[in-house]
């Protein structure tokens, strides 16, 4: 994967956000989505990505006058039906992610019987992306907006601001694309760097910007890829958030 890549699939997503979100269901809209980056860029490029903005997106469209935006999310989850869980399953199959392992019960190499809320109730031990569907979004609202928020009320920049929320949220919550591919143990040693360059200051600081350096360098160069991309998606949903609220005036 490359930077063009991710252009791609920002532009495929917004551009069928604003055609379909009112159309189709949350299931149909993810593959939809999916399919239109794979088939430009032949790889994964951001399936956890659109699994949370899908339901953000589809809530704020249904929002009634009041409401808050995530009392809408949950309205959103709890209605998604086995047709979702469908469509989802073949969205995933189709790009095949890393670290998908098998399960007894609504396998992914399985067509659905039950809802997309319930498949994701079974993962949600394990894959943080599920997690945010069976808990209405807790770590998006609770825990990476409000950093999120933070930080740019500081006066740091989108950059620094994304990275501070990253390194946090990593500290708080261990990946979990790393330990479905390399155990927990693993994904916690991942977790224990990110809080020790906060320690030392994180982006405000010198001595933290080389941590982060080195960090970056180590995670991409050693015998293992560890990727904390399900910490990049929840980045994603919480930016999200935080746009709708501030940009878009709608109330979370």
């Amino acid at each position: 994967m490359g930077y063009e890549d991710f252009l791609i699939a920002a532009i495929n997503l917004g551009c069928a956000l604003c055609d379909y979100v009112d159309e189709l269901r949350v299931g149909e809209l993810v593959y939809r989505v999916v399919k239109s980056t794979y088939m430009e860029t032949g790889v994964n490029v951001n399936l956890g990505i659109v699994l949370l903005l899908v339901p953000l997106a589809k809530a704020c469209w249904q929002m009634k006058e009041g409401k808050k935006l995530r009392s809408s999310v949950r309205r959103v989850l709890d209605s998604l039906s086995v047709d979702d869980a469908a469509w989802v399953y073949k969205a995933i199959r189709m790009v095949s992610p890393g670290g998908i392992g098998e399960s007894d019960k609504a396998d992914i190499r399985r067509d659905p019987d039950i809802t997309l809320k319930e498949a994701m109730f079974i993962a949600s031990g394990k894959d943080s992306i599920a997690y945010e569907y069976v808990s209405g979004y807790e770590r998006s609202f609770e825990l990476v907006y409000p950093l999120i928020s933070r930080f740019k009320e500081e006066g740091l920049s989108w950059e620094d601001s994304i990275v501070e929320a990253y390194l946090n949220l990593l500290a708080e919550v261990p990946d979990t694309l790393i330990a479905r591919k390399y155990g927990m143990e693993v994904a916690k040693e991942v977790s224990k760097r990110a809080a020790e360059i906060l320690m030392l200051g994180g982006v405000r600081t010198q001595r933290g910007k080389e941590a982060i350096k080195k960090f970056d360098e180590d995670l991409r160069g050693g015998s293992k890829k560890l990727n904390p991309g399900t910490s990049a998606d929840l980045i994603t949903s919480g930016l999200m958030i935080y746009l709708l609220k501030n940009k878009g005036g709608i109330s979370a």
